[in-house]
């Protein structure tokens, strides 16, 4: 194997590895600490500078690069602010600068090949200068989207928004990893960045989830249409020490009575231990011993598996 192949392989091996043991992590404790992403970021960013350094990149492509990581880093190490800075942090001063340098290098980027349309580079008629850094540059957009979707509630936990982010600076284009298959992916004049690839494959294994869901509640006698396909019946003692959201609740009807409901949606936010135990405390008041819940299921989880059909088919926009 030549050089871009070792990078590409071991990239496979750390994806593998570090994503497996983050979504052991996340099922166990339901968290991945920051350390954990800023330990692995260590790999993802030395084998995008070996990349670089094997394409013979210039020096504002690198800049470019650094530019993604730091704007990255905002969700493990958050934003630095100018009290931050004027106090002397010297964490916040270094990420200020390497933001700068950052900066420079998109702008510069910029003036360099702006001659040359996206079109152009889609079809790779530019110049490889220019292919490298437009490559280099759109590493941002699979970051911005997941991002947004984490702050729009799309994506429901951090660690979930963290490293579908460490991925897309692990593996920042095709080329960067070995594809089977990629005959469908040729084919195509524009595919998915392999991070947002990595989500729609691992969003298929949820669409089994109602299916498995739906069997099991009817294996136990459960007929509720609107809540067999997606939750379950527990003890109401064991709710506390799983990690579910309680369906089961107690409503006041205007007549003055008290009525037990069952949701169909979790809560938008999950509620504290406090609230929690409050709301089982007056379940049980009123006699009740079952209750309807959901469990908090990790995207990590399924994330971890679909780097298997990532590997082997690449994109699935070609299948599409």
């Amino acid at each position: 194997m030549d050089s871009t192949e070792v990078i590409s392989w071991t990239r496979l091996a750390v994806l593998f590895g570090a994503l497996g043991i983050a979504a052991w992590l996340d099922h166990k404790d339901r968290r991945v600490p920051n350390n954990f992403w800023i330990r692995w970021s260590k790999p993802a960013i030395f084998l995008w500078t070996l990349d670089l350094l094997v394409a013979e990149a210039e020096w504002y492509v690198f800049a470019t690069a650094a530019g993604i990581v730091a704007y990255a880093s905002i969700a493990v190490i958050g934003r630095p602010t100018i009290n931050d800075i004027m106090s002397g942090n010297k964490l916040d001063i270094a990420v200020s600068i390497w933001y700068i340098i950052g900066l420079v290098g998109i702008v510069v980027g910029f003036m360099e090949h702006s001659n040359e349309s996206l079109l152009s580079v889609l079809l790779g008629d530019a110049t490889s200068e220019a292919i490298l850094w437009w490559s280099t540059f759109a590493v941002i957009i699979p970051i911005v989207l997941v991002d947004m979707a984490w702050r729009l509630r799309l994506i429901h936990g951090g660690a979930d928004c963290k490293g579908l982010m460490w991925v897309a600076i692990l593996v920042p284009s095709w080329s960067s990893i070995p594809v089977i298959f990629p005959d469908a992916m040729n084919e195509n004049v524009i595919s998915m960045p392999p991070a947002i690839a990595l989500l729609v494959w691992g969003g298929l294994a949820f669409l089994i989830l109602p299916i498995i869901m739906v069997l099991k509640n009817l294996k136990d006698g459960q007929t509720t249409l609107k809540l067999i396909w997606h939750a379950e019946k527990m003890n109401i003692d064991k709710v506390i020490e799983n990690h579910v959201w309680l369906l089961t609740t107690i409503a006041d009807m205007p007549n003055g009575d008290k009525k037990i409901l069952h949701r169909t949606r979790a809560p938008r936010k999950t509620p504290t231990i406090e609230k929690l135990n409050s709301d089982i405390e007056c379940l049980k008041e009123h006699g009740v011993e079952e209750v309807w819940v959901t469990k908090k299921y990790p995207l990590l989880v399924f994330l971890w598996p679909a780097i298997l059909p990532l590997f082997i088919l690449g994109g699935p926009m070609g299948y599409i």
